[in-house]
């Protein structure tokens, strides 16, 4: 499986930034988990082949290219782009996004064959089918309905967090699965935030130091989602705590499992 962190800010000179603003992997080119900056980076390639979005939670980081990426698509879409979420993820879309004060209510336009937007539901630890891989969700420990994911090819799995507080969630799917190639965390805040971390439900180096030495993965640790603001500091405390097999996920390089 090929996976590859979108994009979503810039630095002066152009280039892409690694302070990310928004979240969004994509897998194998056919499936984004997270849409944060999906229609922003998206290429011809992507924008051509990509129809199945898996979403974590409804935060703005994690869903702001949405609206945009159905949009850019909706003239000439020939089959709908399939929303794969929590029930009350999907409740917030439709309620808070596409509820055509915001955004045109996409599941309510057809493209001949059906709606724009094609819904379907996930429940907590149910394993469900995309582009043949197949996916495992997990809680995650966030402020709002949240959910992790296994994504598997039936020879390789990846884990991916999403935001999360702690990595309870991840502990039990994670005993019962095989072939882990790697684990794709969250580290939002540095250490004297801790409480801010806290209260919003996310992670702090020492506070991932700890949850991943109960957890004791066998394979190696990505860290993505840290806030930009404070991502040297992040990054500094993660290299002092010289965590064994844990680096930084980078933006737009391609990562093999």
């Amino acid at each position: 499986m090929d996976f590859r962190r979108l994009p979503s800010t810039f630095g002066p000179d152009g280039t892409a930034s690694s302070k990310q603003h928004l979240a969004c992997i994509v897998v194998n080119d056919e499936i984004a988990i997270d849409a944060g900056s999906l229609a922003m980076a998206a290429d011809d390639k992507l924008r051509s082949q990509l129809r199945n979005i898996v979403l974590t939670h409804a935060h703005l980081d994690h869903i702001a290219g949405l609206p945009l990426f159905v949009d850019d698509l909706y003239a000439s879409l020939s089959s709908p782009i399939i929303i794969h979420a929590l029930q009350e993820v999907i409740d917030v879309l439709e309620r808070d996004v596409f509820n055509w004060a915001v955004f045109p209510r996409f599941s309510e336009l057809n493209i001949g064959s059906g709606p724009a937007i094609e819904y379907r539901p996930i429940k907590p630890r149910e394993k469900f089918e995309v582009c043949e891989l197949t996916f495992q969700s997990f809680p995650s420990d966030h402020k709002v309905p949240s959910a992790g994911y296994l994504v598997s090819d039936g020879g390789s799995t990846v884990a991916i967090t999403g935001d999360t507080a702690t990595l309870d969630g991840l502990s039990d799917v994670l005993s019962a699965a095989k072939d882990i190639k790697a684990l794709l965390v969250e580290c939002a805040f540095p250490n004297e935030l801790v409480e801010i971390a806290r209260s919003s439900h996310h992670m702090t180096p020492t506070i991932l130091g700890s949850e991943l030495e109960n957890l004791k993965p066998s394979c190696p640790v990505y860290v993505c989602n840290i806030k930009p603001g404070y991502r040297d500091k992040v990054v500094m405390q993660l290299e002092d705590l010289a965590i064994q097999n844990l680096e930084i996920m980078a933006v737009g390089k391609p990562y093999s499992w």
